[in-house]
C-alpha cells in the first residue's frame, strides 16, 4: 500500500532554500504581470527616479535569471528524494507519472485561470525527463548537464524549429497592441483575460520549450546527482570544501556582470550583433552561477545561529511552495487585472519591488499559521492525495 514520506525526514534546509526561492521568483514575475514584455521597454522608460533607478539595478543583479535555476535544482533534489523512497518501499513507476501528471493539470490551470507565466507544467514534463536519466550512470548525466548549460546557439535553434514546424510565436498576439493589452487587463471580462493569457502561452512557447526548458533540465540533473550521492545528508561539510573555488568564481562573475549591466551597453561592442549575443551568453552564465551561489551561501551561513534564526521562518513557504507560487498569482490577478484593482502599468519598479516584499512576508506569517494546524499546504495536500490516490489526512492531531 502506497504510504506518504515520513514528514519527519524533511530536510529543513532545502525548504528554506524553495521559501528563498519563492520570493525571488515572485520578485520578477510581479514585474511581468505589472507589464507584459510587449510593451515592457518603453514603459520601464517612464521611471527615471533614484528609488526606480534603484530598484531595476537591484532586480539586474540579484534577482533576474538567478531564482528560476535554485527552484530547478531543488525540483531535481526532490525528484531524486522520491525515487528513492519508491525503490525503498517497492513502489512502481505508475506512481510517479500519476504524480508528475497532477503537477503539469496544476500548471495547465493556472495558465488558463490565473498567469500565462507558469512553469510548473514544464517541471512536469522535465520530472519525466529525469526519471528516464536516473537509469543513466552519473558521469553521463554531468557531461549532459553540461552540455546544456553550456549549449550557446538556443536562439538560433529556436528560430530554426520554429521555423521547420511552421510555427509563429509572434502571430499569436499580432492582433494585440500595448493599448489593447492594457484594456483587456484593466477593463476586459474575466474570459477576455483567459483568451489573452492562452495567447500570451502560445507566443512564449518557443522560449520556454527551448530556452528555458534545456537549461532548467540541467539544474534538475545536478540536484537528482546531489541527491543520488547523499550530497544532502553532508551539506556543509561539502560547502566547506568548496569554499574557495565558490568564492574566486563569485568574484570573477560579478566583476563581469557590473561591467555587461553597467559599461556595456552603450559601447560600440553591444551594436554588434555577434558581439552583443557573446556578452548575453556569457551574462546568463553569470546569472546559473550567482544562481549556485546563492545556495551555498545560504548553507554555508546556516551553521551561524543568527543567520540561522533569519532564514529559518522561510522553511514555511518552502514546505507550502506549490500553494506559495499559486497564491502569488492569485494575489496578483486581483492587484492587476479586472478582477480586481486593475493596476496593471500603474506601478513603478520600486513600488512592484515592495508590494514583492511585502506579499512573501505576508506569506511567511500565513504559512507559519496554516501550519501549526495542518500538515500540508492544501495544494500540496490536494497533489498528495491524487499521488497516493487516497485521501489524505489534512489536519494534525491534537496531542
Amino acid at each position: 500500500m502506497l504510504s506518504p514520506v515520513n514528514q519527519n525526514h524533511r530536510i529543513v534546509l532545502l525548504d528554506i532554500l524553495r521559501g528563498f526561492a519563492i520570493f525571488g521568483i515572485f520578485v520578477v514575475n510581479i514585474e511581468i504581470m505589472n507589464c507584459t514584455f510587449i510593451n515592457g521597454d518603453a514603459f520601464a522608460e517612464q521611471f527615471t527616479s533614484i528609488l526606480d533607478s534603484l530598484a531595476v539595478r537591484v532586480k539586474q543583479l540579484f534577482f533576474y535569471s538567478k531564482f528560476f535555476p535554485i527552484f530547478s535544482l531543488l525540483f531535481g533534489v526532490g525528484v531524486s528524494i522520491q525515487l528513492a523512497s519508491m525503490k525503498r518501499k517497492g513502489i512502481g513507476h505508475f506512481f510517479f507519472y500519476r504524480r508528475m501528471f497532477a503537477l503539469f493539470m496544476f500548471g495547465v490551470l493556472h495558465i488558463i485561470f490565473l498567469w500565462s507565466g507558469d512553469v510548473i507544467h514544464l517541471y512536469a514534463i522535465l520530472g519525466l525527463l529525469t526519471l528516464v536519466a536516473a537509469r543513466f550512470k552519473n558521469s553521463y548525466l554531468v557531461i549532459c548537464a553540461v552540455l546544456l548549460l553550456f549549449f550557446p546557439f538556443y536562439n538560433s535553434v529556436a528560430t530554426y524549429l520554429m521555423k521547420w514546424v511552421g510555427y509563429d510565436m509572434m502571430s499569436y498576439l499580432s492582433t494585440y497592441t500595448p493599448d489593447d493589452i492594457r484594456a483587456t487587463i484593466r477593463s476586459g471580462s474575466y474570459y477576455d483575460n483567459v483568451i489573452l493569457r492562452i495567447q500570451e502561452y502560445k507566443s512564449n512557447v518557443g522560449v520556454l520549450y527551448v530556452f528555458l526548458a534545456p537549461k532548467a533540465f540541467a539544474m534538475f540533473l545536478i540536484g537528482f546527482l546531489l541527491g543520488r550521492e547523499g550530497v544532502l545528508h553532508r551539506l556543509e561539510d561539502s560547502a566547506l570544501r568548496i569554499k574557495r573555488p565558490i568564492l574566486i568564481t563569485f568574484v570573477v562573475i560579478t566583476i563581469y556582470r557590473v561591467i555587461f549591466l553597467f559599461f556595456t551597453w552603450d559601447t560600440v561592442l553591444w551594436k554588434i550583433d555577434v558581439r552583443r549575443s557573446t556578452l548575453i551568453y556569457f551574462q546568463e552564465l553569470c546569472d546559473v552561477l550567482t544562481a549556485l551561489f546563492y545556495v551555498w551561501l545560504i548553507i554555508s551561513l546556516y551553521k551561524h545561529t543568527i543567520f540561522k534564526k533569519m532564514v529559518l521562518p522561510l522553511r514555511h513557504v518552502g514546505r507550502m511552495a506549490l500553494t506559495n507560487y499559486i497564491l502569488q498569482s492569485v494575489i496578483s490577478l486581483f492587484i492587476f487585472t479586472s478582477s480586481g484593482l486593475s493596476l496593471y502599468e500603474r506601478l513603478s519598479p520600486f513600488e512592484t519591488l515592495v508590494l514583492a516584499i511585502v506579499i512573501f512576508c505576508l506569506q511567511v506569517l500565513v504559512s507559519n499559521l496554516w501550519l501549526r494546524y495542518f500538515k500540508f499546504g492544501p495544494l500540496e495536500w490536494l497533489w498528495r492525495c491524487v499521488s497516493y490516490w487516497k485521501v489524505l489526512p489534512l489536519k494534525k492531531e491534537r496531542i
